[in-house]
C-alpha cells in the first residue's frame, strides 16, 4: 500500500482510541450563552503588538530593489571566426606529414611513398592509411591552402625533406573499406566512415634534410621547438606546426641551400 503524503498526515485528527460523546444536544439558550461568552473573551483579548522593525532588518520591496539594483549585463559572447587553431587565434597553421620512404609490406601492398612519388604525381595525392583517431583530427583541421612539411619516417635517415600543399580538404577514406588496401579497416562502415584523408600536391625538395637528431636538439627547453607537436608525440604521424616554428625551420632550410621545385 503506498505511503500517504506527510501533509495529509498532519491534517487530519488522530481518532484512534475516542469513544461516542454521550452528552445531551446543546439547548438554544445554552447556545446563546456561549456565543456571548465567546464574543466577550474576543473583545477582552489584548491586540498584538508587532515588534518594532530594526533599521538594519527592513529589507526594500521588490519594486525599490528593481530601481536601485543594476541590471545584470547581457552575457553576449562575439561569434568568433572559425579557425584550426586550439588557442583561439586565426594565424594560419601548418603541418607536418610522415610517409615510410622505403619499402615495406603491409597486407601483401608496398607502402613505400617518398618526396620523388609526391613530385612525381600529375593530380593531387590523398593522403590515406591514417588510422589514429590524434591524427585523423589533425587532417581534418586542415585547410585548403595551407602547407605541410614531408617526413621521412621508419628509415635509416629521418627527418623532414620536403613541403607540399593542401588543396582539397578532408573526405572519407575509400582504401579502410577495401580488404586488398593495406590499412583495411572493417569496423569502418560506408555509411559511417571513421577514417579521412586530405589531397596534396608537392610544393618542393630540401638541398639538405633536416634530420631527426637536429630536430631533437631544437626541441630540447629554451630552444625554437621547444613545443613541437611531433617531437612531444613521436609517434603521431600528422602534428601541428605552429608559424613560429615553421619560420625558424624554413630559414634553416635556407641557410643550408634552401629548396627545389
Amino acid at each position: 500500500m503506498p505511503k500517504r503524503k506527510a501533509a495529509q498526515l498532519e491534517a487530519e485528527p488522530d481518532t484512534k482510541g475516542l469513544r461516542r460523546s454521550t452528552r445531551r444536544k446543546s439547548s438554544a439558550l445554552d447556545n446563546a450563552q456561549a456565543d456571548s461568552s465567546a464574543k466577550e473573551t474576543k473583545t477582552r483579548q489584548p491586540k498584538p503588538q508587532k515588534p518594532k522593525a530594526k533599521k538594519e532588518d527592513v529589507q526594500p520591496t521588490p519594486k525599490l530593489q528593481a530601481r536601485t539594483t543594476k541590471p545584470a549585463k547581457a552575457q553576449v559572447s562575439a561569434a568568433k571566426p572559425e579557425t584550426n587553431d586550439t588557442t583561439g587565434s586565426s594565424e594560419r597553421w601548418y603541418w607536418l606529414m610522415k610517409a615510410e620512404p622505403e619499402t615495406r609490406l603491409e597486407n601483401g601492398t608496398d607502402v613505400k611513398f617518398s618526396i620523388d612519388d609526391l613530385a612525381s604525381r600529375t593530380e593531387p595525392e590523398p593522403w590515406d592509411g591514417i588510422r589514429a583517431y590524434a591524427a585523423r583530427n589533425n587532417l581534418r583541421s586542415m585547410k585548403k591552402g595551407e602547407l605541410a612539411f614531408f617526413y621521412h619516417s621508419n628509415c635509416k635517415e629521418p627527418g623532414i625533406v620536403g613541403t607540399m600543399e593542401i588543396v582539397e580538404e578532408h573526405s572519407p577514406d575509400l582504401s579502410a573499406h577495401d580488404p586488398k588496401a593495406p590499412y583495411y579497416d572493417a569496423s569502418s562502415k560506408p555509411s559511417d566512415p571513421k577514417w579521412s584523408v586530405v589531397h596534396v600536391k608537392f610544393r618542393s625538395k630540401f638541398t639538405q634534410s633536416i634530420g631527426l637528431k637536429e630536430l631533437r636538439e631544437m626541441g630540447k627547453p629554451g630552444q625554437p621547438l621547444e613545443t613541437m607537436q611531433m617531437l612531444k608525440q613521436s609517434r603521431l604521424s600528422v602534428s601541428r606546426v605552429s608559424p613560429a616554428e615553421w619560420e625558424h625551420l624554413m630559414d634553416v632550410v635556407k641557410q643550408r641551400g634552401g629548396e627545389t621545385q
